[in-house]
Protein backbone atom coordinates (compact mmCIF):
# COMPACT_ATOMS: atom_id res chain seq x y z
CA UNK A 1 0.00 0.00 0.00
CA UNK A 2 1.25 3.47 -0.92
CA UNK A 3 -0.23 6.52 0.78
CA UNK A 4 -0.42 9.53 -1.53
CA UNK A 5 0.56 12.99 -0.32
CA UNK A 6 -2.25 15.54 0.23
CA UNK A 7 -1.47 18.91 -1.36
CA UNK A 8 -3.52 21.95 -0.31
CA UNK A 9 -4.36 24.20 -3.27
CA UNK A 10 -5.38 27.82 -2.76
CA UNK A 11 -8.34 29.10 -4.82
CA UNK A 12 -10.28 32.39 -4.73
CA UNK A 13 -13.51 30.44 -4.22
CA UNK A 14 -12.10 28.19 -1.46
CA UNK A 15 -12.76 28.01 2.29
CA UNK A 16 -10.78 29.09 5.35
CA UNK A 17 -12.06 26.22 7.49
CA UNK A 18 -11.70 22.71 6.13
CA UNK A 19 -14.39 20.18 7.06
CA UNK A 20 -13.96 16.78 8.68
CA UNK A 21 -11.88 14.67 8.27
CA UNK A 22 -9.26 17.30 7.43
CA UNK A 23 -9.94 20.12 9.89
CA UNK A 24 -6.51 21.60 9.21
CA UNK A 25 -6.06 25.20 10.44
CA UNK A 26 -5.55 27.37 7.36
CA UNK A 27 -5.16 31.11 6.82
CA UNK A 28 -5.73 30.99 3.07
CA UNK A 29 -8.72 30.10 0.95
CA UNK A 30 -8.20 26.40 0.27
CA UNK A 31 -10.31 25.18 -2.62
CA UNK A 32 -8.80 21.76 -3.33
CA UNK A 33 -6.78 18.95 -1.81
CA UNK A 34 -4.91 16.88 -4.39
CA UNK A 35 -3.44 13.44 -3.74
CA UNK A 36 -0.10 12.94 -5.47
CA UNK A 37 3.02 10.82 -5.49
CA UNK A 38 6.37 12.17 -4.33
CA UNK A 39 7.93 14.62 -6.81
CA UNK A 40 10.63 12.21 -7.94
CA UNK A 41 8.08 9.54 -8.90
CA UNK A 42 6.21 9.45 -12.24
CA UNK A 43 2.76 11.09 -12.17
CA UNK A 44 -0.37 9.02 -11.92
CA UNK A 45 -2.77 8.73 -14.85
CA UNK A 46 -5.65 9.71 -12.56
CA UNK A 47 -5.97 12.53 -10.05
CA UNK A 48 -8.18 12.29 -6.97
CA UNK A 49 -9.03 15.53 -5.21
CA UNK A 50 -11.47 17.10 -2.78
CA UNK A 51 -13.10 20.46 -3.61
CA UNK A 52 -14.53 22.93 -1.10
CA UNK A 53 -16.49 25.93 -2.40
CA UNK A 54 -17.51 29.16 -0.66
CA UNK A 55 -18.21 30.82 -4.03
CA UNK A 56 -19.15 29.54 -7.48
CA UNK A 57 -16.34 28.29 -9.70
CA UNK A 58 -15.89 29.64 -13.20
CA UNK A 59 -18.02 28.33 -16.05
CA UNK A 60 -15.57 26.19 -18.00
CA UNK A 61 -14.97 23.29 -20.35
CA UNK A 62 -12.25 20.70 -20.93
CA UNK A 63 -11.05 19.30 -24.27
CA UNK A 64 -10.94 15.64 -25.22
CA UNK A 65 -7.66 13.86 -25.97
CA UNK A 66 -7.66 14.67 -29.68
CA UNK A 67 -8.47 18.35 -29.11
CA UNK A 68 -5.80 18.64 -26.43
CA UNK A 69 -3.10 17.03 -28.57
CA UNK A 70 -3.95 19.35 -31.46
CA UNK A 71 -2.96 22.15 -29.06
CA UNK A 72 0.33 20.53 -28.09
CA UNK A 73 -0.96 19.04 -24.83
CA UNK A 74 -0.63 15.45 -23.66
CA UNK A 75 -4.30 14.58 -23.22
CA UNK A 76 -7.71 15.97 -22.39
CA UNK A 77 -9.75 15.81 -19.20
CA UNK A 78 -12.67 13.57 -18.34
CA UNK A 79 -13.95 13.74 -14.75
CA UNK A 80 -16.69 12.79 -12.33
CA UNK A 81 -17.97 14.34 -9.10
CA UNK A 82 -19.26 12.59 -5.98
CA UNK A 83 -21.13 14.96 -3.66
CA UNK A 84 -20.06 14.66 -0.02
CA UNK A 85 -21.89 17.67 1.44
CA UNK A 86 -24.07 20.48 0.15
CA UNK A 87 -25.71 23.46 1.83
CA UNK A 88 -29.44 23.99 1.20
CA UNK A 89 -29.98 25.35 -2.29
CA UNK A 90 -26.50 24.37 -3.54
CA UNK A 91 -26.31 23.42 -7.20
CA UNK A 92 -24.06 22.38 -10.06
CA UNK A 93 -24.17 23.95 -13.50
CA UNK A 94 -23.83 21.19 -16.12
CA UNK A 95 -24.89 21.48 -19.73
CA UNK A 96 -26.90 24.26 -21.34
CA UNK A 97 -30.68 24.67 -21.41
CA UNK A 98 -30.59 24.49 -25.22
CA UNK A 99 -27.96 23.72 -27.86
CA UNK A 100 -25.58 26.60 -28.59
CA UNK A 101 -23.17 26.95 -31.49
CA UNK A 102 -19.69 28.41 -31.02
CA UNK A 103 -20.75 31.94 -31.96
CA UNK A 104 -23.73 31.95 -29.57
CA UNK A 105 -21.59 30.51 -26.80
CA UNK A 106 -18.91 33.18 -27.12
CA UNK A 107 -21.50 35.95 -27.20
CA UNK A 108 -23.22 34.59 -24.08
CA UNK A 109 -19.87 34.30 -22.28
CA UNK A 110 -18.99 37.93 -23.09
CA UNK A 111 -22.28 39.32 -21.79
CA UNK A 112 -22.64 36.97 -18.82
CA UNK A 113 -25.87 35.50 -20.24
CA UNK A 114 -24.14 32.12 -20.11
CA UNK A 115 -24.92 31.97 -16.40
CA UNK A 116 -28.66 31.91 -17.24
CA UNK A 117 -28.17 29.49 -20.13
CA UNK A 118 -26.44 26.92 -17.92
CA UNK A 119 -28.52 24.04 -16.53
CA UNK A 120 -28.41 24.27 -12.73
CA UNK A 121 -28.94 20.96 -10.92
CA UNK A 122 -29.81 20.91 -7.18
CA UNK A 123 -27.49 18.56 -5.33
CA UNK A 124 -27.35 16.58 -2.12
CA UNK A 125 -24.84 14.15 -0.60
CA UNK A 126 -24.53 10.83 -2.41
CA UNK A 127 -25.06 12.11 -5.94
CA UNK A 128 -22.59 11.19 -8.69
CA UNK A 129 -22.14 13.19 -11.91
CA UNK A 130 -20.13 12.15 -14.97
CA UNK A 131 -18.55 15.10 -16.85
CA UNK A 132 -17.15 14.01 -20.25
CA UNK A 133 -14.85 16.36 -22.16
CA UNK A 134 -16.76 19.11 -23.96
CA UNK A 135 -19.38 19.43 -21.21
CA UNK A 136 -19.84 23.03 -20.08
CA UNK A 137 -19.91 23.05 -16.30
CA UNK A 138 -19.54 25.01 -13.05
CA UNK A 139 -19.60 24.07 -9.38
CA UNK A 140 -21.76 26.29 -7.21
CA UNK A 141 -21.07 27.60 -3.70
CA UNK A 142 -21.55 25.58 -0.52
CA UNK A 143 -20.44 22.19 -1.87
CA UNK A 144 -17.87 19.63 -0.79
CA UNK A 145 -17.18 16.98 -3.39
CA UNK A 146 -14.71 14.32 -4.39
CA UNK A 147 -13.43 14.43 -7.96
CA UNK A 148 -11.80 11.70 -10.04
CA UNK A 149 -10.26 12.94 -13.29
CA UNK A 150 -7.65 12.37 -15.95
CA UNK A 151 -4.48 13.80 -14.45
CA UNK A 152 -4.27 16.81 -16.75
CA UNK A 153 -4.66 20.39 -15.56
CA UNK A 154 -6.30 21.76 -18.70
CA UNK A 155 -9.25 24.13 -18.35
CA UNK A 156 -10.75 26.61 -20.79
CA UNK A 157 -12.51 29.28 -18.74
CA UNK A 158 -15.58 30.82 -20.39
CA UNK A 159 -16.94 33.07 -17.62
CA UNK A 160 -15.66 33.96 -14.16
CA UNK A 161 -18.20 36.33 -12.58
CA UNK A 162 -15.93 39.35 -13.06
CA UNK A 163 -12.91 37.87 -11.28
CA UNK A 164 -9.65 39.08 -12.88
CA UNK A 165 -8.56 35.76 -14.37
CA UNK A 166 -7.85 34.88 -17.98
CA UNK A 167 -10.70 33.65 -20.15
CA UNK A 168 -10.29 31.27 -23.10
CA UNK A 169 -13.29 32.02 -25.29
CA UNK A 170 -11.86 30.85 -28.63
CA UNK A 171 -10.52 27.52 -27.38
CA UNK A 172 -13.46 27.00 -25.03
CA UNK A 173 -16.13 27.53 -27.67
CA UNK A 174 -14.15 25.38 -30.12
CA UNK A 175 -14.06 22.29 -27.87
CA UNK A 176 -17.45 22.73 -26.18
CA UNK A 177 -20.42 20.47 -26.83
CA UNK A 178 -22.98 23.02 -25.63
CA UNK A 179 -26.22 21.13 -25.14
CA UNK A 180 -28.49 19.87 -22.33
CA UNK A 181 -26.94 17.45 -19.85
CA UNK A 182 -28.19 13.85 -20.35
CA UNK A 183 -30.10 12.61 -17.32
CA UNK A 184 -28.33 9.23 -17.40
CA UNK A 185 -25.01 10.90 -16.50
CA UNK A 186 -26.14 11.46 -12.92
CA UNK A 187 -27.22 9.02 -10.23
CA UNK A 188 -27.94 8.68 -6.53
CA UNK A 189 -25.50 6.22 -4.96
CA UNK A 190 -26.86 3.74 -2.45
CA UNK A 191 -24.51 4.31 0.52
CA UNK A 192 -24.70 0.76 1.87
CA UNK A 193 -24.25 -1.14 -1.40
CA UNK A 194 -21.01 -2.26 -3.06
CA UNK A 195 -21.24 -1.61 -6.80
CA UNK A 196 -19.59 -0.29 -9.93
CA UNK A 197 -20.75 3.32 -10.06
CA UNK A 198 -19.30 4.55 -13.35
CA UNK A 199 -17.53 2.96 -16.29
CA UNK A 200 -16.18 5.92 -18.25
CA UNK A 201 -13.81 6.03 -21.21
CA UNK A 202 -10.68 6.69 -19.13
CA UNK A 203 -11.53 5.30 -15.69
CA UNK A 204 -13.88 3.23 -13.57
CA UNK A 205 -15.28 4.24 -10.17
CA UNK A 206 -16.72 1.74 -7.69
CA UNK A 207 -17.91 1.71 -4.10
CA UNK A 208 -17.16 -0.95 -1.50
CA UNK A 209 -19.03 -1.28 1.79
CA UNK A 210 -19.24 -3.82 4.58
CA UNK A 211 -21.98 -5.72 2.71
CA UNK A 212 -19.26 -7.99 1.24
CA UNK A 213 -21.07 -7.95 -2.11
CA UNK A 214 -18.56 -8.98 -4.80
CA UNK A 215 -17.81 -6.47 -7.56
CA UNK A 216 -15.82 -6.99 -10.74
CA UNK A 217 -12.56 -5.10 -10.27
CA UNK A 218 -11.12 -5.45 -13.75
CA UNK A 219 -8.34 -2.93 -13.19
CA UNK A 220 -5.37 -3.48 -15.54
CA UNK A 221 -2.95 -2.11 -12.96
CA UNK A 222 -3.29 -0.50 -9.52
CA UNK A 223 -6.36 0.79 -7.70
CA UNK A 224 -6.82 4.06 -5.84
CA UNK A 225 -8.74 3.62 -2.57
CA UNK A 226 -10.50 6.66 -1.06
CA UNK A 227 -12.12 5.87 2.31
CA UNK A 228 -15.28 7.90 2.96
CA UNK A 229 -16.41 6.45 6.28
CA UNK A 230 -14.76 4.20 8.84
CA UNK A 231 -11.65 2.09 8.45
CA UNK A 232 -10.69 -0.01 5.43
CA UNK A 233 -8.40 -2.94 6.15
CA UNK A 234 -5.80 -3.06 3.38
CA UNK A 235 -3.77 -6.26 3.66
CA UNK A 236 -1.77 -5.75 6.90
CA UNK A 237 -2.47 -1.99 7.11
CA UNK A 238 -5.45 0.38 7.24
CA UNK A 239 -6.78 3.39 5.34
CA UNK A 240 -8.93 6.13 6.87
CA UNK A 241 -11.11 9.02 5.62
CA UNK A 242 -8.98 11.93 4.45
CA UNK A 243 -6.45 9.54 2.87
CA UNK A 244 -5.98 8.17 -0.61
CA UNK A 245 -3.90 5.03 -1.08
CA UNK A 246 -2.74 2.95 -4.03
CA UNK A 247 -2.88 -0.83 -3.90
CA UNK A 248 -2.40 -3.62 -6.41
CA UNK A 249 -5.57 -5.07 -7.86
CA UNK A 250 -5.00 -8.34 -5.97
CA UNK A 251 -4.84 -6.65 -2.54
CA UNK A 252 -7.67 -7.69 -0.17
CA UNK A 253 -9.83 -4.72 0.87
CA UNK A 254 -12.03 -5.30 3.91
CA UNK A 255 -14.29 -2.49 5.15
CA UNK A 256 -14.86 -2.66 8.88
CA UNK A 257 -18.52 -2.53 10.07
CA UNK A 258 -20.18 0.66 8.80
CA UNK A 259 -17.22 1.62 6.59
CA UNK A 260 -17.22 2.41 2.89
CA UNK A 261 -14.81 3.69 0.28
CA UNK A 262 -14.62 4.69 -3.34
CA UNK A 263 -12.25 2.86 -5.68
CA UNK A 264 -10.92 4.31 -8.92
CA UNK A 265 -8.70 2.86 -11.62
CA UNK A 266 -7.56 3.89 -15.07
CA UNK A 267 -8.91 1.90 -18.02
Amino acid sequence: MIKLHPVLVEKPWGVTRLPHPFEIPVRKHIGEIWFQRAEQEPPLSLLVKYLFTSQALSIQVHPNDEQARARGLLAGKEECWYILDAKPGASLGIGTIRPLDAEELQAAARTGEIEKLLQWHPVEPGMLFHIPPGTIHAIGAGITLLEVQQNNDITFRLYDYGRPRELHLADGSDVADARPFPFERQKHVEPERSAILLSAKHFTVAQITDDRRPIDINAPHDIMVIPLKGTIQVADSTAMPGECVIVSRETPLIPEPGARALLAWAD
